[in-house]
């Protein structure tokens, strides 16, 4: 106790001398007048006085959350305190240490022993490691202070006493930053080089997300002169997770991060009017009858049109139409003036031939204007001119009429067979597609009519026949819920960023959209060259209990077959009840677990339901009786917090302090549906409560010894 509080008082005597240094620093910043004139160094001073100004504010409430004291060989032990922001000091030691500096590696990485070292630009720092302590400061106040390594006292490191205080605590409507508590493997793959393709398989709870956005932050630390955030991007599922994510990269002074779903971005590329949506009606279609057929994969439209063999389709496509493009006629701008054929074909074919065949074209077409008019140039009199400049005109305007429509729809409905071109041979071209999947395509297209699977072919065939603007082209691209995405839709974005430079993340056990997702990392990873990528796995879960964890793991174990397992953190709390009750006594019993709940001291819960009728049905009964529940649908874009009722397709990436999954029988869960209702159960991060039908799921072992399952009410 004694040397708890002698640690206290020396890190309150430390707070405050840092609180002052910083008050003074953003007083005297402020206190300078804002420039605001033309001057491009004064502009320069003035956005790093702005930088600064905002990073002291930020740092003023929560200035750091660790200390590490170390001994670089041949020289002196020095605490080196960590925070989101660094902050300078009047000697050459900052007071405070950027998170993403190459020293703060140490404090992620040292796990015991008292010697470490850090890869820093000019080599290896190897040196010795005396203390390292994690210190909570919310709004100047000191609360909390954890050595969880001290190399003069005896006993083991308890760095888990930390992560367990910040696990355990409730969760809000927004995922938060843990920059405070990053493991040794997340951060392995946070400082990760940037012209790689990182695959990420993380369990439920591994901290995935959080870890590619930490990452985005260090790559713009790191890389600052090479790439910048607006040409960063980060895919996510849908725009409601896209709000749930907002807040973190603030958090961690990172802003212009471009954040959109696959079809939202697509669609603005394309010039499309509206972004292509299954929608919750169709997923909930997909649930209930389609995914529960046992369809082959090339029955499945997402699963083909999302494969490589498709693409490689549409390349023979475009190799035919590179030679059907060209008009095969003679230009005459005028009777008795003609540019043959042979000279035409000569640019296209010859001079412009490195450019794609939108830019071949183009200039094409621009170097017979050119020729036009050096032939005008060579009239006999002015009527002649004047009269043969009109001819021209008109011809000029026929003649690229004759040119086929290059727009990316215009092509794709000539690759299906809805549109003619001359030159191409349909059958050839398409021989290898499904005949159901074919027309289902042809019928849609005549309607106009793009679905979802078809937006990775129209951007493909887009980026084959014309430039990438590059206004277009990313730095860095993030891919949650990558499990989801098809290799063809990898494929076509790597055409869209620099170095091949990824950060592709998921789990394969909640790959639900079995209709149009990959089975293994294997058919994204031979998209790249060895070199080119690197594969981690975090089997580690920080979300939800041990309880829930291990009664989860065995949803993977039976129902899905799977041996990627997560290991819980040590953190035990309620045992996960099966709540038995069906027909008539089902709304009362969820009345009585949901009360339960509300009485507990969390801020946020969902009721998961098998389809979104189920979860509309559900919401209107109990707010009806009294009770407040937002409603989410796949329609709304902002996660509100409280009490949810959702279907849990739809919870993937969100995390509840309590969760209550509706239906859990053989008809809701069956077999084909394991994968969902482990999604459902890994949603919980303290209480886990699952409303049963007279007979479980075969996987669910509800009787299994090992198994923490209680039965409620309990007898």
């Amino acid at each position: 106790m004694e040397d708890f509080q002698s640690a206290y008082q020396e890190e309150k005597a430390r707070l405050d001398r840092t609180l002052d240094t910083i008050d003074k620093e953003l007083n005297r910043l402020r206190g300078i007048p804002m420039y605001t004139g033309h001057d491009y160094t004064e502009q320069v001073l003035e956005a790093g006085r702005d930088t600064q100004r905002r990073q002291l504010a930020q740092s003023g409430q929560e200035p750091y959350f660790g200390r590490l004291d170390f001994e670089e060989q041949g020289g002196t032990r020095t605490p080196l305190y960590i925070g989101k922001v660094g902050v300078g000091g009047d000697t050459a030691q900052p007071m405070v240490i950027d998170w993403r500096a190459p020293v703060a590696s140490l404090f992620y990485s040292f796990t015991g022993g008292d010697s470490a070292s850090y890869e820093a630009p000019e080599g290896l720092i190897e040196g010795l490691v005396y203390l390292k302590r994690n210190i909570v400061i919310r709004k100047q106040i000191l609360e909390r202070v954890v050595d969880t390594f001290n190399s003069e006292e005896e006993g083991p490191a308890v760095s888990d006493e930390f992560l367990l205080y910040r696990l355990g605590e409730n969760k809000d409507n927004k995922l938060r930053d843990i920059v405070s508590t990053i493991q040794a493997e997340q951060d392995q793959i946070i400082r990760a080089g940037r012209n790689s393709a990182l695959i990420i398989q993380g369990v439920a709870g591994s901290g995935k997300t959080t870890v590619a956005l930490h990452r985005l932050a260090y790559l713009l630390y790191q890389y600052k002169e090479q790439i910048s955030a607006e040409k960063m991007i980060i895919f996510a599922p849908n725009r409601m997770f896209i709000n749930y994510i907002s807040e973190v990269l603030p958090e961690l002074g990172v802003g212009d991060i471009q954040q959109n779903t696959f079809s939202d971005w697509a669609s603005k590329v394309l010039g499309l009017d509206e972004a292509p949506s299954d929608g919750p009606e169709a997923l909930t279609e997909w649930f209930d009858h389609t995914v529960k057929s046992r369809l082959d994969d090339s029955e499945l439209p997402g699963r083909f049109k999302g494969s490589l063999l498709f693409r490689d389709q549409l390349d023979r496509f475009v190799e035919q139409l590179e030679s059907a493009c060209l008009p095969e006629e003679d230009f005459m701008p005028w009777d008795g003036a003609k540019l043959p054929l042979r000279t035409i074909r000569e640019w296209y074919e010859q001079e412009y031939k490195p450019y794609p065949i939108a830019r071949r074209k183009d200039r094409v077409l621009a170097r017979i204007h050119r020729w036009v008019e050096m032939e005008l140039k060579k009239s006999p009199s002015a009527a002649a001119l004047k009269e043969r400049k009109s001819k021209a005109s008109q011809r000029e305007k026929a003649y690229a009429k004759k040119w086929p429509d290059l727009s990316p729809l215009a092509l794709y409905k000539a690759f299906m067979g809805v549109k003619k071109m001359q030159g191409l041979k349909f059958e050839d071209i398409v021989a290898e597609i499904p005949k159901s999947i074919l027309k289902m395509t042809q019928a849609n297209l005549k309607k106009n009519v793009i679905k979802e699977e078809d937006l990775p072919a129209l951007l493909y065939l887009f980026t084959r026949v014309d430039e990438i603007d590059g206004n277009l082209r990313f730095d860095h691209v993030v891919i949650d819920e990558a499990q989801d995405f098809s290799p063809f839709q990898i494929a076509v974005l790597d055409r869209f960023c620099k170095g091949h430079s990824f950060t592709i993340l998921g789990d394969l056990s909640q790959g639900i959209h079995y209709y149009k997702g990959i089975r293994e990392w294997a058919e994204m990873q031979v998209l790249f060259k060895p070199d080119e990528t690197a594969y981690f796995a975090l089997t580690r879960s920080y979300r939800s209990t041990m309880e829930i964890i291990t009664f989860a793991n065995d949803i993977l174990r039976h129902g899905v077959g799977t041996d990627l397992l997560a290991v819980p953190v040590f953190r035990s709390a309620e045992p996960v009840r099966i709540i038995q009750a069906a027909g008539a006594e089902r709304l009362s019993t969820i009345r009585k677990a949901l009360d339960r709940i509300q009485d507990g001291p969390y801020r946020t819960a969902a009721l998961l339901t098998r389809n979104l009728g189920d979860a509309q049905q559900l919401h209107a009964e109990l707010s009806g009786l009294g009770y407040e529940l937002n409603l989410i649908d796949g329609r709304k874009s902002e996660y509100e917090g409280g009490i949810s009722v959702l279907p849990v397709y739809l919870s993937k990436g969100l995390e509840f302090d309590a969760v209550i999954v509706t239906d859990v029988d053989e008809d809701h869960y069956g077999e084909r549906d394991a994968k969902l209702l482990y999604v459902g159960s890994t949603r919980a991060l303290h209480e886990l409560w699952l409303l049963a039908g007279e007979t479980l799921p075969a996987y669910v072992t509800a009787n299994d010894p090992e198994i923490a399952v209680t039965v409620w009410p309990e007898k």
